[in-house]
């Protein structure tokens, strides 16, 4: 990946995950991501794009996973060996799949727990920071979260991993279980918060082309391995991502019966 002179926020340098000391899970992936850079992470279900997310996050020892190969660096520093709070004190914050928000707290009580690792006193303001951005959620301050909508709980979800005042977010499948329209509701905000708050983005999502709209470099993810990667546009194009990922071939969009009985070899695996 070519990002010029100056080097990547986050580099992760072909590392192995290996889960239960026996499962090899990620054989050998590299990525980089600019500073202010918005890449997405590509690839069905079960590639490795979570475990990716995970590795860079150091959440894997709760799940007796750990990186045995490899580094990942963050903003020049080696952060595989920090414990996970002092991850996310560097700036790195992963936002679950699955939303996870506290559901016996108040909405505002689930932001104000983003800030668990600052001691500064401007939460309150960074507080209102996130209301402006996320205006469904100022409406529902004082309602418990697990009575809020699923659309409105990815959005406390980032609105509480802006708490911690990233300079990256990792996301994973923000898409997961919304309605279109909500989906691009909370890309949109997603893409306002790289561009005037300055955050990082690297979104890991299987709806391949809301992740190749809204991102300017790809990464694609199979069986643990990175497959294939370049600029957003150009992965587009490419006629196996069009087909595997898109649906779509020269005569048009394909039918998920003929995708997913498609008997031609997947170049890349060649």
């Amino acid at each position: 990946m070519t990002q010029g002179a100056k080097p990547p926020l986050l580099r992760v340098n072909n590392i192995e995950v290996i889960y239960e000391h026996v499962i090899l899970v990620l054989k050998g992936v590299s990525l980089e991501v600019p500073e202010r850079g918005i890449v997405s992470l590509l690839g069905a279900n079960g590639a490795g794009k979570s475990t990716t997310l995970k590795a860079i996050s150091n959440l894997l020892h709760a799940e007796r996973g750990e990186v045995t190969k490899g580094t990942i660096e963050f903003a020049g520093m080696r952060i595989d060996r920090m414990h996970p709070a002092q991850v996310v004190k560097q700036g790195v914050v992963q936002v679950m799949e699955g939303r996870r928000v506290f559901e016996h707290l108040t909405v505002e009580d689930n932001l104000l727990c983003g800030a668990y690792t600052r001691n500064d006193k401007k939460v309150r303001g960074d507080l209102n920071v996130v209301y402006r951005y996320f205006r469904r959620l100022e409406q529902r301050r004082q309602a418990k979260a697990g009575y809020i909508s699923g659309g409105e709980q990815q959005m406390l979800a980032i609105g509480r991993a802006l708490m911690s005042k990233p300079k990256i977010m990792l996301l994973d499948e923000p898409s997961m279980g919304l309605a279109p329209l909500l989906v691009e509701e909370i890309f949109n905000i997603i893409r306002s918060l790289n561009d005037q708050e300055n955050v990082t983005v690297l979104l890991a999502e299987q709806n391949a082309a809301m992740a190749l709209d809204f991102a300017q470099y790809a990464y694609v993810m199979e069986n643990g391995r990175v497959v294939l990667d370049g600029e957003a546009a150009v992965i587009s194009d490419n006629e196996d991502v069009r087909e595997f990922y898109l649906g779509l071939t020269e005569i048009g969009k394909k039918s998920y019966r003929d995708v997913k009985h498609y008997k031609r070899r997947k170049r890349w695996l060649a």
